[in-house]
């Protein structure tokens, strides 16, 4: 079954446009209360969301379908998407759902969902509620139906669990640490997380009005953030997004740290710190995706890691990183999975790892990924003609052959289909900026021929 609703993570659009509608959201909550009852008598479902205008709206129209099936509901406010799976975990709920389109504009919205256990669904669950979507409503008797009550301290419980995932021996004191929560999920959590751990922070980014969450700020506009630390001297930049499950790091000098050189640093300071214990099954090897730089796998093999890459996207990561028994995973874009930590990507908690590492070490960012240069990435999208077959292009073919024959271990080709929209994305990494541009624009080329 081709699912209808459902992307890489979750449900996601433009608001008032189907599927983010008052009246789906509706029949949506209905669809997944029925789908848990058929393992749960009286399930329990928690409800986080970002600082969009529009998470009002959903939330009600949410809130109203699951209870209309027989689910109770727990409102959470806003809190970052991993302290709804935090949280889910923790109360012991049956689902956890975030009304959130993460770095997306306030034009859009969305929805996705954790398991009791704190973990994105697999799409065999995706698949139930999309059959159950398409069934009629069934209204339950008045004694049947759920109830809803609010979490007053969501916020707060959250922020101690990310507080106990740094080293309890140690703390940021000392530290000018500019925050930037994208006017988004964490806008009063990301604050007072390096506040009580004693960092003097400077908030950016922490002001939403509904209307401004991401705009010029945040993981997707790193440059706030680089220009903030520099008007105030601060030794390091942390930007999340939206929701709060990416993240960007600067240093002093204003030098933007992405997803894939973070997870190079997490996965050197875990080898380094737990000594013996490195060499166990967990930290054996590490997760990136299509899109991780060449020269992050590179240096993680010569390291002594092994190194899987997964299709695009943190579920995806997450089950690579399940199958194997590892630990650490993640994204360019700054989707960071360390899960003897979460059970999830967290900007908030990766950061805190990061930060530790260059505490415990006593050594800066760049010191610590000093002799990492990652390789230029050149990417083109091109458009796809409605019921064009890419992948039978035999000019297309023939350029990628040879464009590999060329680069050899020194460089990559990677054409793959964007999720959402109809384009064709070519990339190519090669050591020499110049070589990868002009190596992408001849497979643009004969991709669009």
């Amino acid at each position: 079954m081709e699912r209808r609703y459902f992307g890489t993570d979750g449900i996601r659009g433009t608001v008032g446009q189907p599927p983010i509608t008052p009246e789906f959201m509706l029949r949506l909550g209905h669809a997944v209360a029925r789908v848990l009852r058929q393992h749960e008598a009286d399930p329990v479902v928690l409800i986080g969301k970002d600082t969009r205008i529009s998470g009002y709206m959903l939330e009600s129209a949410l809130e109203s379908g699951l209870n209309s099936a027989g689910a109770s509901v727990v409102l959470l406010g806003p809190v970052p998407t991993p302290a709804v799976a935090y949280l889910t975990r923790a109360l012991r709920a049956d689902l956890g759902v975030v009304i959130s389109a993460s770095h997306n504009p306030h034009a859009d919205n969305g929805v996705k969902f954790f398991s009791a256990a704190g973990t994105k669904l697999p799409d065999a669950w995706e698949r139930e509620v999309e059959l159950a979507l398409a069934e009629d409503f069934e209204w339950m008797a008045s004694e049947l139906l759920g109830r809803a009550r609010r979490l007053d301290d969501a916020a707060g419980r959250y922020i101690e669990f990310c507080k106990s995932t740094f080293d309890h021996r140690r703390d940021l004191r000392g530290l000018k640490i500019v925050v930037d929560a994208a006017h988004g999920a964490a806008y009063q959590i990301a604050p007072k997380v390096f506040h009580e751990l004693g960092a003097d922070v400077v908030a950016i980014g922490c002001a939403p009005d509904g209307l401004n969450i991401n705009h010029g700020v945040g993981a997707t506009h790193p440059e706030a953030l680089q220009a903030a630390v520099a008007e105030h001297g601060a030794d390091y930049g942390v930007a999340l997004d939206g929701d709060a499950d990416r993240l960007q790091m600067v240093d002093g000098s204003g030098r933007l740290y992405n997803g894939d050189e973070l997870l190079y640093l997490l996965a050197l300071d875990r080898r380094l710190r737990d000594g013996a214990a490195a060499d166990s099954a967990e930290l054996r090897g590490v997760v990136g995706t299509l899109m991780t730089n060449l020269a992050v796998e590179q240096a993680l093999q010569q390291q002594g890691f092994e190194f899987v890459r997964a299709r695009v996207g943190d579920r995806y990561v997450l089950e690579a990183l399940q199958s194997h028994g590892w630990i650490l995973g993640g994204e360019g874009s700054g989707h960071l999975l360390v899960l003897d930590q979460h059970t999830t990507g967290d900007g908030l908690i990766s950061a805190l790892q990061v930060l530790q590492a260059c505490v415990l070490s006593g050594r800066s960012l760049p010191e610590l990924l000093d002799g990492l240069s990652l390789f230029p990435q050149v990417m083109i999208n091109v458009p796809l003609q409605p019921g064009s077959n890419w992948q039978h292009n035999a000019a297309l073919q023939r350029e990628r052959e040879a464009t590999e024959d060329a680069l050899g271990s020194d460089g990559r080709v990677l054409i793959r289909p964007s999720g959402t929209e109809p384009l064709l994305r070519v990339m190519v990494e090669a050591r020499e900026q110049q070589q990868a541009a002009q190596a992408a624009q001849r497979l643009a080329a004969a991709a669009a021929a």
